[in-house]
């Protein structure tokens, strides 16, 4: 019997602490027989379970607060260093999602939340490989983020929802169009300056001021101008808005180009530096 290979088809194991039905159903729904799924009711019998088994993932009750679910993480962490913890919580303060990154939690979500956006993380969470180093954070302060992200679709997603959190205390259309324009500029930055390669990185830094939030994406490739990317749209004659798209099938890119003309219509200003390798997204609060 090829042992290696009954490890690799092995079902991934789940630990759900106090799910309420929505969670419960959801879990249920996507677990089918690939995951081996155990549910307990307090953060104390998750720990008591965690010291005998390994879990690849972790999901916390959204009944808890923050800090109970860090400490569970950090002790999680001590025993298992790569099991991969997702905390739901009551509610979000800018601090204990900064704390949640540091600790290197999987993700953060405060209720209440759409759970095609917890099942979407619930599935990279059992499908990512080598994650820890993903997300790299810097610095935190309550009014400047500092941080590292890899090149890959599974760390934007992570991100982005980590800035969600963290502008959680933003109006709804603000924390909205900051994340979706945050979203655009932080795949292309990823796609064009990294090529998607995880060995590489981009620089973010997220600041909040009391009258604007911005963000600044460096990618570790070698700029562009504005004026010379005929493959998107914001490059498109007046008149002819999906002129790119051809260009983008003869080139065997991937449908889009829409990123920079998208993220324009989201926040007030967009600035790149001179080399084109850095973009600053400014959202103002006071209008």
């Amino acid at each position: 019997m090829d042992l290696l290979g009954c490890a690799l088809d092995s079902p991934k194991s789940l630990l759900v602490v106090n799910a309420n039905a929505d969670v419960a159903a959801l879990v249920a729904k996507i677990a089918d027989r690939q995951w081996n799924v155990e549910y307990v009711p307090t953060n104390e019998a998750a720990l008591a379970l965690a010291q005998d088994r390994q879990f690849e993932v972790v999901l916390t009750s959204e009944t808890t607060c923050a800090d109970e679910d860090l400490d569970l993480l950090c002790r999680i962490r001590l025993l298992h260093p790569h099991t991969r913890v997702i905390i739901l919580a009551p509610d979000a303060a800018p601090s204990s999602v900064t704390a949640a990154m540091r600790e290197n939690a999987f993700s953060y979500f405060t209720a209440p939340f759409a759970l095609e956006h917890l099942q979407d993380m619930l599935q990279h969470a059992l499908e990512a490989t080598s994650w820890n180093e993903g997300i790299e954070l810097k610095s935190a302060t309550p009014s400047w983020i500092r941080l590292f992200a890899r090149c890959d679709y599974t760390t934007a997603d992570r991100l982005v929802q980590f800035v969600n959190e963290i502008g959680e205390e933003l109006a709804l259309e603000d924390k909205t169009n900051l994340s979706a324009a945050f979203r655009e500029m932080l795949l292309n930055a990823m796609e064009h300056g990294g090529h998607f390669d995880p060995g590489e990185s981009v620089e973010i830094s997220y600041l909040r001021s009391k009258r604007a939030v911005s963000c600044r994406i460096r990618d570790p490739g070698e700029g562009f101008s504005l004026g010379e990317i005929p493959h998107s749209a914001v490059s498109n004659p007046p008149g002819d808005p999906c002129a790119h798209i051809e260009l983008r099938e003869s080139e065997g890119l991937r449908p889009g180009g829409f990123g920079i003309l998208l993220a324009r219509q989201f926040v007030d200003e967009l600035i790149y530096s001179e080399k084109g390798n850095e973009v600053v997204l400014i959202k103002y609060l006071d209008k």
